[in-house]
């Protein structure tokens, strides 16, 4: 029997609501340079996609078996029928990393809107935490802008943006298939636990990108622990629905929306950083142990 679920507790537990914060005037300070990142373009990875990771169109395995993983949780089953179903995606990419501490700070920078302190009181190159669900999404939004209006943005982004797709949130199934691959795997490296794979049962954050997975599918870092990362997903009971409308005021939800959250942090046990965990957080909540990556997608 798969074991019942009460993982958006992780944050409930601990009051999932919405976080006031003092906010911060004064902008914050940014480095020259910072080892691995473009302070030229937002402190983005100093790669030719500036950090960006095709991930190829087609079907794969979504949810869990229990025969297969026995830590599975009962949200993680496709149907009363089945435990697992198969989703085919288009072709999108996905940021290897999750959204850092630069990269926010850029954006505020840019935008001159007010944060709380804790939202820049990391180092630079860990993963940013304390963002509530709107916040992400106006990152996006911004980010979405500066590539497009951007001369050095490379010809493949560019390209995109051009024709119709834009930087977001991934939705559950864009991440979960970006973590997994098709195989269906429990964790990104494979079906068995891996002592130092991940940043998980610790104290803290570490630099993204600094745990190498050289057996996670599309060399992306992080997806098991670190932060938890919020995508653009409703919770809502499988099988996957698609798409939610982004144009939605985040002012007008309701305390009780949820959004599915995926991956785990550096605070939880090995059962919640496997792949298909899910996990769901208020859109206002934050908490230092939440943050977020983004995808070039197609809408």
């Amino acid at each position: 029997m798969m074991r019942r679920l009460i993982l958006y507790l992780v944050a409930g537990s601990l009051g999932c609501q919405p976080t006031e914060h003092s906010p911060s005037i004064k902008a914050p300070e940014l480095p020259p340079t910072l080892a691995g990142f473009r302070a030229d373009a937002w402190y983005l990875p100093d790669d030719d996609l500036l950090g960006f990771v095709g991930i190829p169109a087609g079907p794969f395995v979504m949810g869990s078996d229990v025969a297969v993983d026995n830590q599975a949780f009962e949200n993680e089953r496709w149907s009363p029928q089945q435990p697992q179903g198969v989703v085919s995606l288009p072709d999108f990419y996905i940021s290897r990393s999750e959204v850092t501490v630069a990269q926010y700070a850029a954006f505020i920078a840019d935008t001159g809107i007010r944060v709380s302190d804790q939202v820049l009181g990391g180092e630079l190159d860990h993963p940013v935490g304390s963002v509530s669900w709107p916040d992400t999404l106006a990152y996006c939004r911004w980010l979405d802008s500066s590539l497009r209006n951007w001369v050095g943005t490379p010809p493949v982004l560019r390209e995109l943006l051009r024709n119709g797709w834009r930087v977001t949130l991934p939705n559950e199934a864009e991440w979960e298939k970006a973590a997994r691959g098709t195989d269906g795997r429990v964790y990104p490296w494979g079906n068995e636990l891996r002592a130092g794979a991940a940043n998980y049962d610790s104290t803290g954050p570490l630099p993204v990108g600094s745990i190498p997975c050289s057996d996670c599918p599309f060399g992306l870092s992080d997806m098991a622990g670190n932060v938890w990362e919020l995508t653009r997903s409703r919770y809502l009971p499988y099988p996957f629905s698609g798409e939610i409308d982004l144009n939605i005021d985040p002012a007008s939800l309701s305390t009780d929306a949820l959004f599915v959250m995926r991956g785990g942090s550096y605070m939880d046990r090995d059962n919640l950083i496997r792949t298909a965990t899910r996990g769901g957080a208020d859109p206002g909540v934050r908490r230092s142990f939440i943050g977020f990556r983004v995808v070039i997608t197609r809408f």
